[in-house]
């Protein structure tokens, strides 16, 4: 038994150091990671929150196919949507009725995500973040009304409470389908994606710091701009006017991925714009980029705030250069968050400019962001109409 947990740690050890079990172990939140190499895809990391949710042990977990955790009333089109994505190597966000260990039953929002080989495009790993969705609350009643269906609910109560265990799996199937005609289907709440997506960015975030210890990039999607909508020739002439260093990303795509990049930002990383355009940001990250401070990025982008922090990121070549990084949301004509911009500032190297601060010089470059996009959104012409 040691020699196949040996085995399927390796399976990260030998990709990410071996120190990044270690770290994924700090991290919060339901997950695990299995290797598709591997025979019978199994699970080769259980986060503590994940036995937490589920009920089994860390160690039962390992070794075993994700489909465990599947039972009598979970959805057969959720499971095919599912293995679809798995096929595809694509992000895939689905409502689950999954199992836990002691056959109980329990609504997660799964969030799966292939973890691809930055170099080759091979996919290493797949991420599965689960987050549990609270049940609706319940529609009020005049007082003193009697509730619909009261009895039908203290029948599947008394039935839950049975002791008999060899007939589970029949007593779910029958209390699951009361629960489904009774409820419906759970539905994730926008707070549900955003802790998903939060989750998986974190963990992203460390696999991808760890990973350049042993020479291999990672990332969650493979960096290409196949399937990113094209910016429109108006947008672009506007964006290529701003001297600053910056790039724009896309919240409403898969991982948030870059749809423009400025001549000052390739000069400063070294990254054709090519390389970069349809990537997440933490390319830039590296073994001495501050998690704290990527976690701060991130909550400030669920609550479409601003911020600036001081970072630790990576040129292309390696060499690592002190980022004064601030991020802002950019609204369109509606008001509605259309991108977000980061702006990059070279701490260690002189600038001109021209008696401001540096604060105040990328708030200029914001400012020009938000007045060609929010100029061309009112006219419908930010994006280049489809051929």
């Amino acid at each position: 038994m040691e020699g196949e947990e040996r085995r399927l740690a390796a399976s990260l050890t030998a990709r990410y150091s071996e120190w990044v079990l270690e770290e994924l172990d700090e991290l919060r939140g339901s997950f695990l990671l299995t290797d598709p190499a591997m025979p019978g895809h199994p699970i080769v990391y259980a986060s503590r929150g994940l036995a937490a949710l589920t009920g089994y042990p860390r160690r039962e977990l390992l070794g075993r196919n994700a489909r465990l955790f599947q039972g009598a009333a979970t959805d057969r089109a959720a499971v095919s949507g599912v293995r679809e994505a798995v096929r595809a190597q694509r992000a895939h966000q689905v409502a689950i009725l999954n199992y836990r260990r002691d056959g109980s039953p329990h609504w997660v929002l799964l969030h799966l995500a292939p973890v691809f080989h930055a170099a080759d495009g091979r996919v290493l790993h797949f991420l599965a973040v689960q987050v549990p969705i609270a049940p609706a609350s319940p529609p009020r009643r005049h007082p003193g009304r009697p509730a619909p269906l009261a009895a039908c609910r203290e029948e599947a109560r008394g039935e839950e409470e049975l002791p008999c265990a060899s007939h589970v799996g029949e007593v779910f199937v029958d209390i699951d389908k009361r629960g489904l005609e009774a409820e419906e289907l759970r539905i994730a709440s926008g707070c549900d994606k955003e802790m998903a997506l939060s989750t998986a960015n974190n963990i992203f975030s460390t696999l991808n710091r760890y990973s350049k210890l042993t020479g291999l990039v990672v990332c969650e999607r493979r960096c290409d701009s196949v399937g990113i909508p094209a910016l429109s020739s108006s947008l672009n002439l506007s964006l290529g006017r701003i001297k600053q260093s910056f790039v724009l990303t896309d919240r409403h795509l898969p991982d948030m991925p870059i749809v423009y990049a400025s001549d000052a930002f390739l000069s400063l990383t070294g990254y054709s714009r090519e390389e970069i355009l349809g990537c997440n940001c933490r390319f830039l990250n590296g073994p001495g980029t501050s998690a704290e401070v990527l976690e701060e990025i991130n909550q400030h982008i669920c609550r479409e705030e601003a911020c600036t922090v001081h970072l630790l990121n990576y040129r292309k070549d390696g060499s690592t250069f002190r980022d004064l990084l601030h991020v802002s949301p950019i609204r369109n004509s509606s008001g509605k968050v259309a991108f977000h911009v980061w702006v990059h500032l070279d701490e260690s190297a002189k600038h001109d400019f021209s008696g401001l601060t540096p604060e105040v010089w990328q708030l200029g470059a914001v400012g020009a962001v938000r007045v060609a996009v929010r100029s061309l959104s009112a006219s419908g012409s930010l994006l280049r109409p489809s051929q």
